[in-house]
């Protein structure tokens, strides 16, 4: 049986959602940058990677919000504990990996 929770657990659970989507669309914002505007030579190639992987994780951020606000909704209607993810693993690492490419790329330039 469901029942109505307390509002502040929803209003927490849809902040995170909105904050997961602020992320993807910085995501977005970062990786078209990049294509547009990273200059580390004449070989675009390190800028293309950096916009490819910084949108597919704004697309995956995106997709992985909306599929964690709806199974955080239901377990808070239910009163069963919150499962676990891995989207601020993937984001971190993600991040962390596209900063460290493009800071070797452009000591190496």
């Amino acid at each position: 049986m469901t029942t109505e929770p307390d509002y502040r657990f929803t209003l927490a659970n849809e902040r995170t959602y909105l904050a997961y989507l602020r992320t993807s669309l910085a995501c977005y914002a970062g990786g078209l940058s990049a294509v547009q505007f990273l200059d580390l030579g004449s070989d675009r190639w390190a800028a293309r990677v950096i916009g490819v992987v910084l949108v597919s994780t704004g697309i995956i951020s995106t997709v992985g919000a909306l599929h964690r606000w709806r199974i955080n909704l239901t377990a808070i209607r239910r009163d069963e504990p919150l499962p676990t993810t891995r989207l601020p693993l993937l984001l971190a690492t993600t991040i962390g990996a596209v900063g460290l490419i493009g800071l070797l790329v452009s000591l190496r330039g």
